[in-house]
């Protein structure tokens, strides 16, 4: 059985670092081992040289996770930075119904044409198809950090309007990770219990 927190069921999470991966003082790790300590399965995977990262070959890798993910429990995958684009090509290219999640939560993906950063060109340009991503998840999410240098608040809208998902805005988020200072992050967990918790700032 999964484990609880405060009463609430906890569900599968399957927790997808970004380029270079995520440290140990990471918001990711620190989800981890929330739900681990409370009984939660949790899977927080490395792929593949995250310093340089092929866009087929985590995929590839991605898709042998959500395979190998339990089917009692409700799926919630938890996306961050480059794994939101990775999810965007994952749900385009047309997804396996065993494969399908329950819930999805993409953390300041850069924006889709961001041309800043050689080492992600190969994950930039997914196709934005609302019905494909509902294919790959019955509901996604996405949390922008007001001043991140990788997607503007207004290319993160543009993205949710494009693919008809709803968006929390983090003031003052940046990317959302170590160096804005989310190394703990309660909001994200509570909505791993509940989807209809607003994320918050830390």
């Amino acid at each position: 059985m999964s484990g609880e927190v405060d009463g609430l069921s906890l569900p599968y999470v399957l927790v997808l670092h970004g380029l270079n991966g995520s440290g140990p003082t990471h918001w990711q790790n620190w989800l981890a081992g929330e739900l681990a300590r409370h009984g939660g399965l949790v899977d927080l995977p490395e792929f593949s040289e995250p310093d340089a990262p092929d866009r087929q070959r985590w995929l590839d890798e991605l898709r042998g996770h959500l395979a190998a993910a339990p089917t009692s429990l409700e799926r919630v995958v938890v996306a961050h930075s480059l794994a939101g684009l990775l999810w965007l090509h994952h749900a385009a290219s047309g997804v396996d119904p065993v494969l399908r999640v329950d819930r999805v939560l993409l953390v300041a993906p850069p924006a889709p044409d961001f041309a800043g950063e050689p080492l992600i060109a190969g994950f930039l340009h997914p196709r934005l198809d609302p019905t494909a991503l509902r294919q790959a998840g019955v509901s996604t999410r996405l949390v922008l950090g007001e001043g991140d240098p990788y997607c503007t608040l207004a290319q993160g809208k543009a993205l949710a309007e494009a693919v008809r998902i709803e968006v929390d805005v983090v003031v003052g988020g940046g990317h959302l990770n170590v160096g804005s200072g989310y190394g703990s992050w309660p909001a994200v967990l509570k909505w791993v219990r509940n989807d209809r918790t607003p994320l918050t700032p830390r």
